[in-house]
């Protein structure tokens, strides 16, 4: 299974957090590599002044008696640091780390007759065993900033994938797939410790199951109206036929008219909103399409086919949509309406106010409509589910010098057949 990529800002948080992971591990490393050197060299300094300083007892007793002096002692000799030299010659006893002929001695040094009589100890090996000890803690620090940085990237990687896969089922849900979820709940388990990111996936999935059993909720309760108003209204229908001829009797036989077409639009939102419509795609031009929906408007639409297409498609599902969306203009709208079919793309215009801005920005609402016009909100409803339903994209816009605009782009059919090579 391909793994979702993560988008910018996941990265960047991963990096985020991989940065300060690794200042963290240089400042640690920094820290204890500076206490581990200063310990070491101290013990090690220690330790060489110790011994300098025993020598020097010695060569001091060597002196006063008046026998020879080792070759590691002598009166001011060369190399001797002149700061230890007038510490010794003000009568003081001192040590220090210098140098002997280019290689590292820590010297020691104490008054002989107004001079400064000194021993050195070589302290090679143990200038060489501190450089050592610095290269071991270099090498083990960038070892260990390494390892924790990929242990700490990985982790951090785990967490940021999870919030990407939380808001990506967040978009899907947002979408109207209410069936995402970000754990399975067929695969869960219960007794696993929960940490902040599994809080709030599972957050999101109560919240996407609660909101799901809502809307069904509502969904049912819509077709179960509609289905309950069907029977009586039928029986309404034919008793208004039974009346005499008159304006009451108009009145009547309008409403439920009205009645029922808004019965007939609950039934099919209903239908669109569970999601289980077929469809019965064939092969049509266009242009003829458009002009035959026109015809059955009974309305003063102007169609203008600037560059017919052939589109396969569901043709019933297709009209309701070109047919809603007229008489949303000639409804809401002000003439002259003009339907357009350039290639695969119609647009319904009118010249009326336009849409308001609330259905531009976010789509038609159900049983809203502005200013208090006439009209339930479901034709532009219903004309946006078929068009999803038969795989064309419904926007709604401000038409160029004002007025409304309805833009429907289908998918343009290709015959392969014509690209056949031939014998």
């Amino acid at each position: 299974m391909r793994r979702p990529r993560l988008p910018a800002w996941t990265a960047t948080l991963t990096w985020k957090a991989a940065l300060f992971i690794a200042v963290m591990c240089c400042a640690l490393a920094a820290l204890l590599g500076v206490l581990v050197h200063a310990s070491v060299t101290a013990q090690t300094a220690d330790d060489s002044r110790e011994k300098a300083l025993a020598r020097l007892t010695d060569v001091t007793r060597l002196y006063e008696a008046g026998e020879p002096l080792p070759r590691f002692a002598g009166i001011d000799p060369v190399g001797l640091p002149a700061s230890l030299r007038a510490l010794a010659v003000r009568g003081e006893r001192g040590t220090m780390v210098g140098d002997d002929r280019g290689h590292p001695a820590m010297w020691a040094a104490g008054p002989a007759d107004g001079r400064a009589l000194a021993v050195r100890v070589d302290y090679t090996q143990s200038a060489e065993t501190i450089d050592a000890l610095d290269r071991s803690i270099l090498g083990s620090s960038v070892l260990a900033i390494g390892a924790t940085l990929l242990v700490g990237a990985f982790a951090v990687t785990r967490v940021t994938r999870r919030l990407h896969l939380t808001a990506q089922v967040a978009r899907r849900i947002s979408a109207g797939d209410l069936d995402a979820r970000v754990d399975d709940p067929r695969t869960k388990d219960p007794s696993r410790p929960q940490d902040e990111v599994a809080t709030v996936s599972g957050a999101l999935d109560t919240m996407a199951s609660s909101l799901q059993r809502k809307l069904q909720s509502e969904q049912r309760f819509t077709a179960d109206v509609a289905h309950e108003l069907r029977t009586p209204l039928t029986g309404l229908s034919a008793a208004a036929e039974l009346l005499p001829e008159g304006r009451p009797s108009e009145l009547v036989r309008d409403r439920v008219r009205a009645m029922r077409g808004l019965t007939e639009d609950l039934l099919e939102i209903s239908r669109l909103d569970a999601r289980n419509e077929t469809v019965d795609l064939a092969v049509h031009e266009l242009g003829p399409l458009a002009e035959r929906v026109v015809r059955a408007s009974g309305t003063e639409t102007e169609v203008r086919v600037v560059r017919d297409a052939t589109v396969e498609t569901d043709r019933r599902r297709l009209e309701r949509v070109l047919g809603n969306l007229v008489a949303n203009a000639h409804k809401h709208g002000a003439p002259p309406v003009v339907v357009t079919v350039d290639g695969p793309v119609v647009s319904v215009r009118d010249h009326g106010p336009g849409y308001p801005a609330y259905l531009i920005a976010s789509g038609p609402q159900r049983f809203r409509t502005e200013s208090g016009g006439k009209g339930h909100g479901l034709g532009l409803t219903i004309a946006v589910g078929q068009a999803e339903v038969i795989g064309a994209a419904l926007v709604f816009a401000v038409a160029p010098g004002g007025g409304a605009e309805a833009l429907l782009r289908l998918p343009e059919y290709v015959d392969l057949s014509d690209d056949a090579p031939q014998d």
